[in-house]
C-alpha cells in the first residue's frame, strides 16, 4: 500500500523486482542507480546476503513530478531469490504497489523461474493480495546470451511457463548492458502510478 505523507504532500509507491537467485534483478537495479544523476536518485542501501553476491535489497527513490497535488515518488526493492530467504522476501513485499518479475533465460533455470513465480504467488496471498490485483511486469533477462553456445529457452518457452494466461507486458532484456531495463522501468512505474492514484488520489464515487 503506497506511504501517503499528507504534510508533505507526498506518494511513495513501493515496486518490488523479485525473481529467482542470480537472475539479474539487483542488476536491474544498480543499472538504474548508476545512469541516473544525483539529483535524481536517493540513497542506495544495500544488505548482502550469506553466500551469494544477490543484494538483501536496495532501496531507490525516484521522483517523478506531481499528481493529484502530490510529489510521486518511487521506491524500488529487490528481494534475496535463495529459497533459504523466503521468509525476508514475504517481509519485503509487505505494502508493494507494483512487482517487476525478472525470469532467467539460461535453461537450466527453467524449473527455478517456474518455483519463484509460484512463490510469488503464494506470498503474495500471505498479504492478501492476487497476482492478478497488483501492477506487474515481465522481463526476460540475459537475452544476450541467445546468440552464444549458451543454451538459453526463446520467449515463447518463457511466456509459456511464466504468462500462460495472464497477458502480462514482458520485455527482453540484459541487465548487465542495460538493454530493456529502462522499458521495464517505463512501464511498471507508469501501471504503479496509475493504479495508487486510481485507489488512493482519486475521490470515490458513490
Amino acid at each position: 500500500m503506497a506511504l501517503i505523507d499528507l504534510s508533505k504532500k507526498e506518494v511513495h509507491c513501493k515496486i518490488v523486482y523479485y525473481g529467482p537467485g542470480r537472475c539479474g534483478k539487483t542488476t536491474n537495479l544498480l543499472f538504474i542507480y548508476n545512469a541516473m544523476g544525483n539529483n535524481s536518485r536517493g540513497k542506495m542501501l544495500t544488505i548482502e546476503t550469506k553466500g551469494d553476491r544477490t543484494l538483501f535489497f536496495d532501496l531507490l527513490p525516484l521522483n517523478l513530478g506531481k499528481i493529484c497535488g502530490f510529489d510521486i515518488k518511487i521506491q524500488l526493492y529487490t528481494v534475496p531469490g535463495q529459497t533459504m530467504y523466503e521468509a525476508t522476501r514475504k517481509l519485503v513485499l509487505k505494502g508493494v504497489d507494483g512487482l517487476v518479475f525478472v525470469a532467467d533465460s539460461l535453461k537450466v533455470r527453467k524449473a527455478k523461474n517456474v518455483e519463484s513465480f509460484e512463490d510469488l504467488c503464494r506470498n503474495l496471498r500471505e498479504h492478501n493480495l492476487k497476482v492478478e490485483e497488483v501492477p506487474l511486469v515481465l522481463q526476460f533477462n540475459k537475452r544476450d546470451l541467445v546468440s552464444t553456445p549458451i543454451p538459453t529457452l526463446t520467449c515463447e518457452e518463457l511466456q509459456a511457463d511464466i504468462n500462460n494466461g495472464l497477458k502480462l507486458p514482458a520485455f527482453e532484456a540484459s541487465a548487465t548492458k542495460g538493454t530493456g531495463v529502462f522499458e521495464t522501468l517505463k512501464e511498471i512505474s507508469k501501471r504503479t502510478i496509475r493504479h495508487v492514484t486510481a485507489k488512493h488520489l482519486m475521490p470515490s464515487k458513490k
